[in-house]
């Protein structure tokens, strides 16, 4: 049985969560990584331009606005960069660059906060609208309510002709960024690895910085869809393994060290392996949150209650120990910040390295790996070391307005078992786990269950599902 303390410490937990995601729920515009829409279907450039005013109401100052290559994305941001001027905010325009890029312009300067245009992994026919807070992290959900209700109610506060914002351009700032990434990595070591490394961009953003990047440490290079493109004709931006079918080829065809792949907006970063083998997401972050520990020994890394116990597995054996959050990487990022973490992220491939910036960082996790393969030796063999667990991911539609009260019902149901309520409620099932939890964006309920076989996690999860779905249809 469950100890009553547990039950009441836990509780607080649940209700934080339960109390943000009703927040979520609430909210017209902005998901879990900013405001999206398909171009001319809800988001167009009135809406760019309200909520550009609406920016620009609650973030005062100079902000840094950026771009992927979508094709709507210059429209969109010329309606954003009007509205951010309209409310007497000077706007630095860095052009077409990774997310990580325009988060770093922000932080590395005296900006008030960024605005980049993208839709990430999206097809292309949507885009979108995210907001950059002063230290480069993603803004705050309660900032992110301020700008909705502004623009709601109309707001939006205009300033007067003589106090209208100043545009400015900056071609230099994806070679700043280059260079921060660089002086964090032992480029010696690396020039002198040989090493032959096939890079993916998805004909996203990455291509402007990643190939730049690794050939100026001295690695041998082969690219795929490195010319920006805004329809993605490569493949689809999400770096699932059917879409990378091509570099896991590409790797084994030429003897390649190992494959980078980058999402639309060069963020996320997920691997192939020397033998052309797709590397989970879970397990990169496991190989590199233990290469961060073994050179700060004692050290802190920040996960998700959603991650694969692989991370806390290698990072323990390095002598690090491992904190866990609500799901969401701008959640991870402020926990990191205020417990002095060294690294941290998700298994979907978004890491951060504190050393660098407190945001995913596609460009950097590249290069933290290409350090790593160099002085440790084939990505496959480090991957040998690590353990495997396997994990299914199901969901269930459930209307916004009954998720409250179903999570109430599943807390009561379960407390008999061991509980983590710190984002929905994950069970503990003998040595594996079962995560439910309602998303803050979509009127569903998400399962995720981990275990050490197939069989096994597919079982759980069937078994948990049936459970959620008899509380919902009650």
């Amino acid at each position: 049985m469950t100890s009553p303390i547990f039950l009441c410490i836990s509780s607080l937990f649940v209700m934080n969560s339960m109390d943000k995601a009703e927040i979520a729920d609430q909210r017209k515009l902005f998901g879990t990584n900013g405001i999206r829409g398909v171009v001319g279907s809800g988001m167009d450039v009135r809406l760019a331009l309200e909520i550009g005013m609406a920016i620009g109401t609650v973030i005062r100052g100079r902000i840094v606005i950026g771009t992927d290559q979508r094709s709507s994305s210059q429209m969109l941001k010329e309606a954003v960069v009007a509205g951010l001027m309209a409310t007497g905010n000077d706007v630095t325009d860095i052009g077409l660059a990774p997310t990580p890029s325009v988060q770093y312009s922000v932080a590395k300067s005296d900006a008030s906060g960024g605005v980049m245009i993208t839709a990430s992994h999206n097809p292309p026919e949507f885009n979108g609208i995210k907001v950059i807070d002063s230290d480069g992290t993603e803004l705050h959900f309660s900032k992110e309510v301020e700008i909705e209700r502004i623009y709601f109610d109309k707001a939006q506060k205009t300033a007067p002709w003589y106090e209208a914002g100043h545009l400015t351009t900056d071609s230099e700032a994806n070679a700043r960024y280059i260079e921060g990434i660089k002086g964090l990595l032992d480029c010696q070591a690396i020039a002198g690895s040989g090493l032959r490394v096939v890079v993916d961009c998805a004909n996203g953003a990455g291509s402007v910085v990643t190939p730049n990047l690794l050939s100026d440490l001295g690695v041998n290079v082969v690219t795929l869809n490195a010319n920006p493109h805004g329809s993605f004709p490569g493949h689809p931006s999400e770096p699932t393994p059917e879409n990378l079918a091509a570099l896991m080829k590409m790797v084994t065809s030429i003897g390649a060290d190992f494959g980078i792949a980058h999402d639309g907006d060069a963020d996320r970063t997920i691997f192939v392996d020397d033998h052309g083998g797709y590397v989970m997401g879970d397990r990169s972050f496991a190989l590199l949150a233990g290469y961060a520990v073994s050179k700060a020994p004692g050290s802190t890394v920040v996960s998700t209650v959603a991650t694969s116990d692989v991370v806390s597995d290698v990072v323990t054996r390095n002598g690090g120990k491992v904190v866990q959050t609500m799901v969401g990487s701008p959640v991870v990022a402020r926990k990191m910040k205020e417990i002095g973490a060294v690294f941290g992220g998700e298994e979907n491939g978004g890491l951060i390295l504190a050393e660098h910036q407190y945001c995913r960082d596609g460009a950097m996790t590249a290069g933290l790996m290409v350090e790593m393969v160099a002085a440790k030796g084939p990505l496959s063999s480090l991957l040998d070391n690590v353990p495997t667990y396997h994990q299914v991911k199901l969901k269930t539609a459930c209307p916004n307005e009954s998720k409250k009260k179903v999570t109430e019902r599943l807390v009561e149901l379960l407390s008999g078992n061991r509980l983590d309520l710190t984002d929905g409620v994950k069970v503990y099932d003998g040595g594996d786990w079962v995560l439910i939890r309602q998303s803050g964006t979509e009127p569903i309920f998400r399962v995720f269950s981990q275990a050490r076989t197939k069989e096994r996690a597919d079982s759980l999860a069937r078994k948990y599902m049936g459970t959620l779905k008899d509380i919902i249809i009650s």
